[in-house]
């Protein structure tokens, strides 16, 4: 079983993407900004990240910065969300604008955990 770390500050968009990701036979650990997500990960990598794009304490940009640099977590996968088109400098992994098609949420979360 894939865990997933979810991190988002709205907690209506944790809740569904919970409901999406579990009922997919996921194990999903939620936090509510990148803080909060990086203690997560460093008492256990997860298998991906699915994070939005702009949160406070700190946001998907330095979260994905912070995985870059520390040795286990540097291989772990991000998804990006947000209501915001991100500037130019995302290509650190997929992005979905919310509100997100669960499908497609679905597909990018599969393709990123394979490979």
């Amino acid at each position: 079983m894939s865990t997933i770390l979810v991190v988002d500050d709205e907690p209506d968009t944790l809740y569904v993407l919970d409901l999406i990701l579990t009922a997919q036979g996921y194990r999903v650990v939620k936090a509510r900004n990148g803080y909060e997500a990086m203690e997560f990960a460093l008492a256990g990598p997860p298998d991906l990240v699915i994070s939005d794009w702009m949160m406070p304490v700190m946001d998907g940009t330095q979260l994905y910065r912070y995985f870059a640099a520390i040795p286990t977590l540097t291989t772990v996968p991000f998804v990006f969300i947000s209501a915001a088109v991100p500037p130019g400098e995302l290509a650190a992994g997929p992005f979905l604008r919310k509100p997100f098609h669960p499908p497609l949420l679905l597909d990018l979360v599969s393709r990123s955990l394979s490979g």
